[in-house]
């Protein structure tokens, strides 16, 4: 596996990072806009946007004292693809089973 698309799906399997990255498939958003759902310390909280950050799943820009992360829509993509290259070679496997099985049972 690309090692990009490890990170991302490693940075992903953390509840607090993946609802993170749900928030901002809805609109971009401030730091303390997305700290605020969470019942941690901002130090602790801004370290899982490092994650998501370092992974590429989002990006942040700042503008004077605030700091606005958005969804980095091309690693889902990435991530999109790997998911669709498997379905299809699975959907290809059972349906080859599916054959072999009619065959077989038709004889």
């Amino acid at each position: 596996m690309d090692k990009c698309l490890h990170a991302r799906f490693q940075a992903l399997g953390h509840p607090t990072r993946l609802d993170v990255v749900e928030r901002l498939l809805r609109a971009p958003a401030t730091v303390s806009e997305l700290a605020a759902a969470y019942s941690m310390a901002l130090p602790p909280f801004t370290k899982h946007l490092a994650v998501l950050e370092r992974a590429g799943l989002i990006r942040s820009v700042k503008q004077g004292r605030v700091r606005t992360c958005r969804i980095e829509a091309a690693a889902l993509a990435d991530m999109d693809r790997w998911f669709a290259d498997r379905r299809s070679m699975w959907d290809a496997r059972l349906d080859a089973l599916g054959a072999y099985l009619k065959e077989r049972n038709g004889r």
